[in-house]
């Protein structure tokens, strides 16, 4: 199948991806928009240290999206969240579409 199909991604986010951490705190690169499908539900994710966390929603975005965990990201209601981990979902040729699974605080 390839690609999510397009007509599916009918939110748009603001993605500020992190960077690392400075003497002054953490550091941000520029803010980029993605499109994506967001789902807002509350469930218990692994973060990448393998700790369970609370994830408020999950935003299904095309591949090669870039939102490395920590990053700042801005939901279409204006609230801001963090990214919790940051999925590659390559399905091969099972014909499932592949995106990107990103877990948000």
């Amino acid at each position: 199948m390839g690609r999510i199909p397009r007509r599916f991604l009918v939110h748009r986010v603001e993605i500020e991806p992190y960077l690392g951490r400075s003497g002054t705190g953490p550091l941000y690169g520029p803010m980029r928009e993605a499109r994506c499908l967001l789902d807002e539900k509350t469930r218990n994710v692994r973060s990448p240290s393998g700790d369970l966390v609370v994830s408020s929603s999950t935003a299904y975005c095309p591949p090669g999206t870039t939102a490395p965990a920590l990053s700042r990201v801005t939901l279409p209601d204006g609230r801001k969240t963090t990214v919790i981990a940051s999925l590659n979902r390559d399905a091969g040729r099972l014909g499932t579409p592949d995106h990107v699974e990103v877990q948000l605080e």
